[in-house]
């Protein structure tokens, strides 16, 4: 149509310019040809506008544009529809590819274990929720930024290869955590990228520790019971030495000067090795029969008042300065007491014992509460420090450092802290102290 009526138009031009007298008729004929030139150009090249703006809306993601104009003619018809299925099609995968992408980031930020991922250079990508609540951050860019958090930290995740594990130890808000770190790569964006998994295993350990223990203490006990066996028979022996049995009356045998000194070294003997035993095999099961708490409301002071009053004496006798403070001075604390003074009692027999032969000997012991809303007891002392070669050892059963230890104080004390949901960690450094801290 749009042809026809500019072959007319020209057909109309070609008789007003024969006939001379409609000269400005004929001007005007050429103005409405030259629109209709313009009109029929910009309708030629709708086509390569249309497909242009559609590439433009693929390239940029931009789906709002719509191709719907109506009344160009059939073959406009059939490529705007066409190219309005292909805009929805497009739509479609990106909703779905948005829903994928907005589950994945629900589970990431949902799951307990801490996930962080970044790149060779060091920025971070991802990190979840659970990262921040272990490690107490709120935002983090750069890997570096968790030198905050402890020193070194940083380039322990950075040489982590695909596949390696490791358990690291750190002191994050005075709470001692120990963290599973799991490391794989993967290559996104033609970048190579680090995904790492942190875990707080310190419960599990604990409790797999504990548990450990409690088999072997069993079995041992269970073994020394059975070595006291044989000394119930050289006990019978001696007895058969002793007593004449063969008639109906018990009689007291005949013995030479000989004869009783055997018989009373023997019979010395069985009484301090019986005693020796038994007593061992009570200071283990002591260890399995912790009693369940029973827990009170009560002011932290006095427990430092209990204890003050047992230890003052000897304390003045070594000549030992303590002092202790609460803040605030009205804590308050949920727990068993009883238990809490024995492990309280024991981390300052075991500070009393690190001060000795120091020229200032002094313990102090402070009731704070951290930054999780957790009462925390430092008992810190002056003294000799631990060595680092049996740090990882002093809460075993049964190992001392001491003379006269037993070995079981530290690790009976851990056992009452697990009871209280609570733990007991402990810093040291040779030669200039060690401080214990109880957390509940």
């Amino acid at each position: 149509m749009r042809l026809l009526l500019l072959a007319l138009s020209f057909f109309l031009l070609f008789y007003l310019v024969d006939k001379t007298r409609y000269n400005v008729t004929a001007l005007i004929l050429v103005g409405v040809i030259l629109i209709q030139v313009v009109f029929l150009i910009r309708y030629v090249e709708r086509t390569n506008r249309r497909l242009s703006q559609f590439l433009q809306s693929i390239r940029y993601s931009d789906f709002s544009s719509s191709f719907s104009d109506h009344g160009l003619g059939k073959s406009f018809d059939d490529l705007n529809r066409s190219f309005m299925e292909v805009i929805e099609k497009f739509k479609k995968f990106r909703a779905e590819k948005e829903e994928h992408f907005n589950y994945l980031q629900t589970v990431v930020q949902h799951v307990h274990i801490g996930i962080i991922a970044f790149s060779r250079d060091g920025k971070v990508d991802l990190f979840n929720n659970a990262v921040k609540r272990l490690l107490k951050v709120r935002h983090v860019r750069f890997i570096s930024d968790l030198e905050a958090v402890e020193e070194g930290f940083p380039e322990t995740l950075v040489k982590l290869k695909t596949g390696e594990r490791s358990l690291i130890r750190l002191f994050v808000k005075d709470e001692l955590l120990q963290i599973s770190v799991y490391a794989t790569e993967f290559r996104m964006r033609g970048e190579d990228y680090t995904l790492v998994s942190l875990q707080d295993i310190s419960s599990e350990l604990d409790e797999k520790e504990i548990e450990s223990w409690q088999k072997l203490i069993r079995v041992l006990t269970h073994e020394i019971t059975n070595s006291i066996t044989p000394i119930s028979s050289l006990a019978s022996t001696v007895r058969e030495m002793l007593l004449d049995e063969d008639n109906d009356k018990v009689l007291l045998k005949a013995l030479d000067g000989e004869d009783l000194e055997g018989v009373q070294g023997a019979i010395d003997t069985i009484q301090k090795r019986s005693q020796g035993l038994l007593n061992f095999v009570e200071v283990y099961r002591n260890l399995t029969r912790i009693p369940k708490p029973n827990f009170r409301y009560f002011k932290v002071k006095e427990i430092f008042e209990r204890s003050e009053r047992l230890l003052k004496p000897k304390m003045n006798e070594l000549n030992i300065s303590c002092n202790n403070k609460v803040f605030p001075p009205d804590m308050m604390i949920t727990a068993d007491p009883d238990l809490v003074d024995q492990v309280i009692i024991n981390m300052i027999l075991n500070a009393m014992d690190a001060v000795k032969g120091k020229e200032n000997p002094e313990i102090s012991i402070l009731a704070t509460v951290n930054n999780n809303n957790r009462v925390v007891i430092d008992i810190k002392d002056n003294g000799v420090g631990i060595k680092p070669d049996i740090m990882d050892k002093i809460f075993m059963p049964f190992f001392t450092s001491k003379k006269s230890g037993s070995g079981i104080g530290l690790s009976l004390s851990r056992q009452i802290m697990h009871l209280h949901k609570g733990s007991i960690s402990m810093k040291s450094n040779p030669g200039e102290g060690t401080t214990f801290s109880l957390t509940f």
